[in-house]
């Protein structure tokens, strides 16, 4: 307790009024959130969502939802109806103004990071009706999974159908749709691999220093 007590004294004001914050919003999440969520980890912090339907959510422990977001679950959209399920790791961060829609099962996973402002949804508008207001039309679902130790950067817009291996990278402002395998770069409208992990040097490698065989094999998983 006493060197917790000197690292918050060496700390600057703004930090320790941060660091006073994030625990109040840590036991206003413990004891009025908890029991509303469909299920709750340990020592995770949910700080005023914009919307939400925590019945329809499951966050793990050691998780931090910053101001803003919107995390909903839907279960009804016009005569459609839906067992939604949103699934969230241990030790994951979304910062504010993300959108996490889903009206079936999306899973992120742990360590995850969503930087502030990204959209991840399991759900198209239909626009099959012209003449006709797109909202009012049926939505269609695919299931979308962001594996873990992945990265979300700042804007991105994660579609429908997509499923992001375990440690993957997106791009701010990316838009992506597809399947990704582990170790992956994206960036782009639309989002394409530009690097890979190579276990062989540690690094980061450009996809097109990578040789042609094995662009293939990494490029058909995306598929």
């Amino acid at each position: 307790m006493l060197r917790k007590l000197r690292s918050l004294s060496e700390l600057d004001p703004s930090r320790r009024r941060q660091w006073l914050s994030f625990l109040l919003q840590r036991l206003k999440t413990a004891i009025l959130f908890k029991r509303r969520l469909r299920g709750c980890g340990q020592r995770s912090i949910i700080e005023n969502p914009l919307f939400w339907t925590p019945e329809w959510i499951t966050l793990g422990s050691s998780c931090h939802v910053w101001p803003g977001c919107r995390i909903e679950g839907i279960s009804c959209y016009g005569k459609q109806h839906f067992s939604p399920h949103i699934i969230v790791g241990d030790n994951v961060g979304i910062q504010q103004n993300c959108h996490i829609t889903a009206a079936s099962v999306l899973k992120i996973g742990n360590n995850v990071n969503v930087l502030c402002g990204s959209v991840i949804t399991d759900i198209d508008h239909g626009y099959g009706e012209l003449n006709q207001n797109f909202a009012d039309q049926p939505i269609k679902v695919n299931e979308t999974t962001i594996g873990d130790n992945c990265f979300i950067g700042a804007g991105a817009i994660i579609l429908a159908g997509t499923k992001l291996g375990a440690n993957c990278i997106v791009g701010a402002n990316s838009v992506v749709r597809g399947k990704f395998p582990p170790g992956t770069m994206l960036a782009g409208i639309p989002a394409r691999i530009i690097k890979r992990y190579d276990e062989a040097s540690k690094s980061w490698i450009h996809i097109e220093n990578y040789g042609a065989s094995n662009i293939s094999t990494v490029v058909n998983h995306s598929q």
